[in-house]
């Protein structure tokens, strides 16, 4: 009667299965658990925190199960393989936020006017324990920052009234679902009108205040924005991306209406 010899598989190659997979299934969870309001921004932080751990490990596992099988010929290649692959799909949005982190600068608050920023009354009161304090003004440290980083982000003028462009400020904000804050379009003094609204960002949900300025000075219209984020020491770029590309589509669509 013949032996058959069965390879061992390697011990680590099922945990590296078990860990990618939970890690996995945490980020998605959580993540579309933060992104519609269900699982509160600090708790979702610690949440990333575990997954991003248990992908790592899921993804060493996997390659110490690798060694093994190559040097005693164990058994569970595939499973290890796949341990991998799900870890670093799992690992991918960290992989992002890490080359954000770097190409960005370290800023919170992003204005188009850095010496007299839209005022964010509705959002101070709104900010509480844990989240970032609205700032008065803008640092020269930040202003510096902003302006090295991001000097396409500036105020707009328009050939146009005031009534109109709160019109379609007004409309635009609506369209992104951006949550109104007080009064949408409330006198400030000297005229302006303001609006105030709480975004957030697309894939993962964080919240950011953001304030709009419309000024009228009886030959023209001007526009400043401004957008801070609630969490967090790093916005990744968010903000100053926030503002270009709604200043942008105001650009687009007051082109629209003068050509009407």
């Amino acid at each position: 009667m013949n032996a058959i010899l069965v390879p061992q598989r390697a011990p680590a190659a099922p945990w590296s299965l078990r860990f990618a997979v939970f890690a996995a299934v945490l980020l998605a969870v959580s993540g579309a658990g933060h992104r519609f309001g269900l699982v509160e921004t600090v708790p979702f932080f610690w949440l990333l925190g575990i997954s991003g751990m248990l992908a790592f490990a899921g993804l060493a596992l996997g390659v110490i199960a690798l060694v093994q099988i190559w040097e005693h010929g164990s058994s569970g290649a595939s499973v290890a393989s796949a341990g991998i692959l799900i870890a670093a799909i799992a690992l991918a949005p960290y992989g992002v936020s890490a080359l954000r982190l770097v190409g960005h600068p370290r800023l919170i608050d992003i204005s188009t006017d850095l010496d007299h920023p839209p005022e964010m009354p509705f959002a101070v009161a709104a900010r509480r324990g844990g989240m970032n304090a609205v700032a008065t003004s803008i640092s020269q440290e930040d202003r510096a920052l902003q302006e090295a980083a991001y000097p396409e982000v500036a105020g707009r003028r328009y050939e146009h009234t005031a009534d109109k462009v709160l019109e379609v400020v007004r409309s635009m904000m609506q369209d992104r679902g951006w949550q109104p804050r007080g009064p949408q379009g409330q006198q400030l003094a000297g005229g302006s009108s303001s609006l105030e609204g709480l975004a957030h960002s697309f894939f993962l949900g964080f919240p950011a205040d953001v304030a709009i300025r419309i000024e009228d000075d009886q030959t023209a219209t001007f526009v400043d924005m401004r957008s801070t984020s609630r969490y967090a020491r790093h916005d990744l770029g968010d903000n100053a991306a926030r503002i270009q590309r709604f200043l942008n589509e105001l650009d687009e669509r007051m082109a629209l209406l003068a050509a009407i």
